[in-house]
């Protein structure tokens, strides 16, 4: 199903539009994705990259690029975006699990070491994660910074979590 048919974005999606890593990159270490896939003039992603592996271009209303060999997984990219579209994937932890940082923009009370229900991108809840670390400073605007353990499997799924603790 397109993108404009189902209204959500797929992993396939980004990957045939040449904006997801691959398999061999995300097994090297943290990697951040753009999910972003309307063109708007936008362009907070590129300049926050300390790295410079964040580009747009001229024209701020082109797709960001992320060249992931310039890319370390940072994550300052992360509350720099608007649009909530750029998130840091990691397979390298081991075969069993990875991490998925994400924004999360709503009150909280779970805390590092909480087991918490994992959403995809529509919001269906796919598998339990751990939250690893949470990182709310005044340089990202208090755009809170979520950090999940997650199965492997769901990595390319997880996108967001829900608020209550599951343990």
């Amino acid at each position: 199903m397109s993108l404009s048919a189902s209204g959500v974005l797929t992993t396939e999606y980004l990957k045939e539009i040449g904006k997801y890593p691959s398999e061999e990159r995300m097994k090297q270490g943290p990697v951040a994705v753009c999910e972003c896939v309307e063109k708007i003039p936008c362009n907070p992603c590129e300049s926050s990259c300390p790295f410079h592996a964040i580009t747009i271009g001229e024209n701020i209303s082109e797709l960001p690029c992320v060249t992931w060999g310039k890319c370390t997984g940072c994550g300052s990219c992360i509350p720099a975006c608007s649009g909530l579209a750029v998130f840091v994937l990691n397979k390298s932890y081991s075969d069993e699990v990875g991490s998925v940082a994400f924004p999360y923009e709503y009150n909280y009370t779970f805390q590092v070491g909480d087991v918490v229900g994992a959403a995809d991108r529509s919001g269906k809840r796919v598998c339990d994660g751990v939250i690893k670390r949470i990182v709310n400073t005044k340089k990202a605007d208090r755009t809170t910074v979520v950090t999940l353990e997650v199965p492997i499997a769901f990595v390319d799924e997880v996108r967001s979590i829900y608020r209550e603790r599951r343990s």
